[in-house]
């Protein structure tokens, strides 16, 4: 499934739902039938924070159509600065964001006649309060396009992208960020771009399917010498190990298994009839280039409540090996629509998994950071709370399916140290970027959330959810954010880059009030 059909399923079930009841789902985060919290503890906010009115991830049909959406709600994050809005076209958050020293990285997949640039956005923050475009990347088709294959590897200066849904592929040169250099653009026969990752190394880049081969193949590109990219053999699925996304692991993830020789694989299926989920496999015939390589299973872990899943991240936490999973949709998603996932007593939303894979052979859920909007005992509440669309209108009229509006699933995380995790910032679309305390995983707790302002009517193009004449009255973060350390020299300073869709590039930070009641999430900030 792709997310054009996944979104007008959340769409079409929206329309679907006026004669569900609230009985029974106002209730607090009780257990779940599968042992785990319903929901995390809420963020504690602070004095002069704009909260959320409704359930931990919502925005209620009061806040948007009031005009309160149009400012942005935020817990414990407060804005440094954004990309000037005067040029800003939009930026389909899915497309990246990357990063590699002062510098950001999305595209747009639109590529219409209303756009004044069209490419890779490329973000000078060298000043954290004025960021600005230095660049836009447009010599190449992949550039154009580019769609969730916009990757960096900073060890050896890269960033690279592929044409979505073709065959173009194209590699850049960051030593200088804020101007990246053209060192090769060559055609992939037969691929159909659609995401992407670098091995640790930076030596090898792997591109999972879109269009008819989505989720049946993963190609992978030597990078050796970047000026003169080759394309390996090709590998297809035949059932199990399938990816709509893959993360490998890094130097020193597991003992004894050498980096970016395990694919993190998301399988993606939907709620109901997946199989959607975990699958590693062993990719060392690539890594250490054999000849005739094969890719191999080692194990696979599928839940049947989410689906569509996407990267699986490897983090270390207490010197643990984990993977913090995403699902850019829930149960809602599944046969049924929203009343199905009700009626099936299953999250409407995705959201993270943090498993356990010390075994590889063996790996288990041992925690899950639902939202309140997750919570199966609140699946009617939040599903009679979806605005309606206008009458005699399409679904998706007035909340467009482009955008998935009513989608509050998580699509990436981030660790704010990979090999040393305290805190993971995650990307939960329609909900924003919400940031879990994970030191306990038997308790984790969220702490602090941004969701940027609706932008509404604004014309914006290059935006995902943008269509002319509809009212967006939510926003949207769905790629990855980056932590940041900034002011060493004069005590750290954490803040989190993010992108989203109507708004652009931001920078975040802790404020003030939270820093000072919880010092020991950043005493190592700056190491």
């Amino acid at each position: 499934m792709n997310k054009q059909e996944l979104v007008r399923l959340f769409a079409v079930a929206t329309v679907a739902l006026p004669g569900l009841s609230l009985s029974a789902s106002i209730a607090l985060a009780q257990p779940a039938s599968d042992g785990f919290p319903g929901s995390v503890p809420k963020a504690i906010c602070g004095p002069g924070d704009h909260t959320e009115s409704g359930l931990q991830g919502q925005t209620t049909t009061q806040e948007r159509f009031s005009g309160d959406s149009e400012r942005a709600y935020n817990c414990n994050l407060e804005l440094v600065g954004k990309e000037p809005q005067g040029e800003f076209e939009g930026a389909f958050s899915q497309d990246g964001p990357a990063y590699a020293g002062d510098c950001a990285y999305y595209g747009t997949d639109r590529v219409t006649s209303l756009q004044r640039h069209l490419g890779v956005t490329v973000i000078d923050a060298s000043d954290p309060q004025h960021p600005r475009v230095s660049a836009y990347l447009n010599d190449t088709a992949a550039a154009r396009a580019p769609h969730e294959t916009v990757y960096t590897n900073e060890r050896r200066h890269l960033l690279v992208v592929a044409q979505n849904n073709g065959p173009d592929f194209a590699v850049y040169d960051t030593s200088d960020c804020r101007r990246p250099v053209l060192l090769a653009d060559i055609q992939l026969p037969g691929s159909q771009g659609h995401m992407g990752a670098f091995a640790p190394d930076g030596l090898t880049y792997w591109l999972t399917q879109g269009g008819s081969d989505f989720a049946g193949a993963l190609y992978s590109v030597d990078l050796t010498d970047p000026s003169h990219p080759v394309m390996l053999p090709p590998w297809h699925f035949s059932g199990v190990g399938g990816p709509h996304e893959v993360r490998l692991n890094p130097a020193g993830f597991l003992p004894g298994v050498a980096e970016g020789t395990r694919v993190y694989a998301g399988q993606p299926g939907s709620a109901g009839d997946g199989p959607d989920g975990l699958v590693i496999e062993d990719v060392s015939d690539y890594q250490f280039r054999l000849p005739n390589p094969q890719i191999r299973i080692i194990s696979t872990l599928f839940w049947p409540d989410q689906g569509t899943a996407e990267p699986m991240v490897p983090v270390k936490i207490k010197g643990q090996p984990y993977i913090v999973s995403a699902d850019e949709a829930g149960g809602a998603a599944g046969p049924g629509g929203l009343a199905g996932a009700c009626a099936r007593g299953q999250s409407l939303f995705g959201y993270p998994n943090i498993i356990d894979v010390s075994d590889e052979t063996n790996p288990k859920i041992i925690a899950k950071l639902r939202l309140e909007v997750s919570d199966p005992a609140k699946c009617l509440q939040v599903a009679n709370n979806t605005p309606p669309d206008p009458p005699g209108t399409a679904p998706g009229t007035n909340l467009p399916a482009a955008s998935g509006t009513t989608n509050y699933s998580e699509e990436r995380c981030v660790a704010d140290n990979p090999n040393n995790a305290k805190m993971l910032a995650c990307s939960f679309s329609n909900a924003g970027l919400r940031v879990f305390d994970i030191r306990d995983l038997s308790h984790p707790k969220e702490i602090a959330y941004w969701k940027p302002g609706a932008v509404r009517t604004k014309v914006l193009p290059a935006s995902g959810s943008w269509a002319a004449g509809v009212d967006r009255t939510v926003e949207k973060i769905s790629g990855w954010a980056r932590w940041v350390v900034a002011g060493k020299g004069k005590g750290p300073e954490p803040q989190l880059w993010t992108v989203s869709d109507g708004n652009g590039f931001q920078i975040l930070r802790f404020t003030e009030n939270f820093k000072a009641q919880h010092k020991d999430l950043f005493q190592d900030a700056d190491e």
